[in-house]
C-alpha cells in the first residue's frame, strides 16, 4: 500500500516522501514535481547497489529523460569523501549538466549524504532526488535534508543542508539488504522510539517477531511511523538549533567508536553502543530507574545490535568524542533521556563521568 508525508519548510510545502512496495511509480511522483522538466538525470550509486537496482532505475528513467547516466563508485564509509565528490564534479562536467539537470541518490546512507552534498554545491545548487535502499538511510539519512562527506577520519565533517525535491522508498528492497544492514537500521528505529515515542518503543518491542521476520505491513508502518517522527523534529528544527539535536542520541560515543574502528563497524551499531553509554548516563544522572536501563539494553540486543564492543581503550574513545561536531564551546551536547520517550540535553559532563560511561560498554 502506498503512503506519502509532505516536509515542510518554515510553514511551506518543501518536498514529498513517498511509500512504495517497487518501483513502479517512480516517474509518476516525478512528474507531480513542480517543474519536474528536467533534460538529463546522472544516477549516483555504489558499486553493491549498482548490481542490484541501477539497470532498473536507468530504464525506468529512460521513459521520461533525454540523457540518462551513472556514476559508481566503490561502496563504503572510505568513499564517502572529497575525492568521490571531485569525480562526480568531473563526470558532470563532461556530461555537460547543467542547473535544470538532476541529481538520483540510489543507496543508503554514503550514497545519499554524498549526492546530496555534490548536489548543493555542483554549480551552486542543483535538484536531487533521494531513493534510499538501506532501512537506515529510509528511516533516517534520507530525511531532513542533511548531507555532507567525511574529512581526514573526520565524520561528516564537511557538509551542507540541502532539501532534495523527493524521496521515493521502495520498501521491498530490504528483501536484498544483508542481515547486519537491517540490523544497523533498526539503530535508528529504535533511538526513535526512546527520545520522542515511549509508545512506539513498546509497539517495537511487542512486533520484534514480525519486523525481525520482515512482514510487509509490519515493515511499511514502521518505516512510516520512523519517517513521521523525523518528519515532525526536523519542521520544529531544520538547521539544528534546538530540539533537531535529540536525534543525536547515542551519536557522540557512537561516532567516536565508529572511527576508531575505521569505519569496520556500521553506522548503526555504533549508535546502539552509544546507546546504552547514553542510557547508563540517563540512570546515573538523570533519575532514569536502573530497570528501565537494563530494559534498553535488552531491547537493543533483542533486534541484533550491541551494546558493547571489545578491544578499544575508553581514553582513545573520550578523545574521539571531542572531535565530534556537536561540541559547543568546548562542551559536548550530550542528548541523555529523562525517561523513555523524553530526550534532553545535558553539557554538564566531565571527561571523568563520560569516562566512567565508556567503561560500560567496553568488554
Amino acid at each position: 500500500m502506498s503512503k506519502q508525508l509532505d516536509i515542510m519548510y518554515e510553514g511551506a510545502f518543501c518536498y514529498p516522501i513517498h511509500l512504495e512496495q517497487s518501483f513502479d511509480r517512480f516517474i509518476e511522483h516525478y512528474r507531480s514535481l513542480e517543474g519536474a522538466n528536467h533534460k538529463k538525470v546522472c544516477i549516483v550509486t555504489d558499486s553493491d547497489v549498482a548490481n542490484l537496482y541501477l539497470n532498473e532505475m536507468i530504464k525506468i528513467c529512460k521513459n521520461q529523460f533525454f540523457d540518462v547516466i551513472s556514476f559508481i563508485f566503490p561502496s563504503g564509509e572510505a568513499s564517502k569523501n572529497l575525492d568521490t565528490v571531485e569525480k562526480l564534479y568531473l563526470k558532470l562536467i563532461n556530461n555537460r549538466f547543467d542547473r535544470k539537470d538532476l541529481l538520483i541518490a540510489l543507496g543508503g546512507g554514503v550514497v545519499g549524504d554524498l549526492t546530496g552534498f555534490a548536489a548543493a554545491t555542483f554549480l551552486r545548487g542543483i535538484d536531487f532526488i533521494q531513493v534510499p535502499t538501506t532501512l537506515l538511510s529510509q528511516v533516517d539519512s534520507s530525511i531532513g535534508g542533511k548531507t555532507g562527506v567525511d574529512f581526514s577520519r573526520f565524520k561528516n565533517m564537511v557538509g551542507a543542508f540541502y532539501m532534495p525535491r523527493m524521496v521515493y522508498m521502495n520498501t521491498a528492497v530490504l528483501y536484498s539488504l544483508p542481515q547486519v544492514q537491517f540490523q544497523s537500521g533498526m539503530g535508528e528505529v529504535i533511538k526513535y522510539g526512546l527520545i520522542k515515542d515511549a509508545a512506539y518503543y513498546q509497539w517495537l518491542k511487542d512486533h520484534k517477531e514480525s519486523i525481525l521476520a520482515l512482514d510487509d505491513a509490519t515493515l511499511e508502518e514502521m518505516i512510516y511511523i520512523s519517517c513521521k517522527t523525523k518528519k515532525a523534529v526536523v519542521e520544529e528544527d531544520p538547521k539544528e538549533h534546538g530540539i533537531r539535536a535529540h536525534l543525536n542520541f547515542g551519536h557522540t560515543i557512537g561516532h567516536a567508536v565508529e572511527k576508531l574502528s575505521d569505519f569496520s563497524l556500521y553506522h548503526g551499531q555504533c549508535v546502539a553502543i552509544g546507546m546504552g553509554a547514553a542510557a547508563y548516563l540517563s540512570s546515573v544522572n538523570h533519575g532514569m530507574v536502573s530497570a528501565v536501563y537494563e530494559d534498553i539494553l535488552r531491547t537493543i540486543e533483542s533486534f541484533g545490535l550491541p551494546t558493547k564492543v571489545a578491544g578499544y581503550d575508553a581514553k582513545a574513545i573520550l578523545e574521539a568524542t571531542k572531535s565530534d561536531k556537536k561540541m559547543d564551546g568546548g562542551q559536548i551536547n550530550f542528548v541523555v533521556l529523562d525517561s523513555v520517550g523524553e530526550a534532553v540535553i545535558d553539557k554538564s559532563y566531565n571527561d571523568e563521568m563520560l569516562l566512567d560511561a565508556i567503561g560500560t560498554i567496553l568488554e
